[in-house]
């Protein structure tokens, strides 16, 4: 029996791409860019979750909590880096 993809299940198909993505960069580029990488990484985990909240897997949905939160810390020490940085070039 095939079931139709529903919406929760292409949003977290779009999720799995950005951390394809974001992986994929990581992998290739010769040098990245933090708030690309990071941010790739939140929006996977932030759509995934969404799938997530609709078709209930709970490791899954640790997994991506945690995901989105490594993603965070590493937006936000970007965000403090690059802060730093203009300071000292000033």
């Amino acid at each position: 029996m095939t079931v139709p993809l529903d919406w929760p299940s292409l949003v977290g198909f779009a999720g799995t791409a950005c951390i394809i993505g974001a992986y994929a960069y990581l992998t290739l580029a010769k040098a990245t860019n933090p708030f690309v990488l990071h941010g790739t990484n939140f929006m996977g985990a932030a759509l995934l979750t969404v799938s997530l909240v609709y078709h209930t897997n709970w490791a899954s949905l640790v997994l991506e909590f945690f995901w989105a939160a490594i993603a965070l810390v590493g937006l936000a020490r970007a965000w403090l880096s690059r802060k730093d940085a203009g300071e000292v070039a000033e």
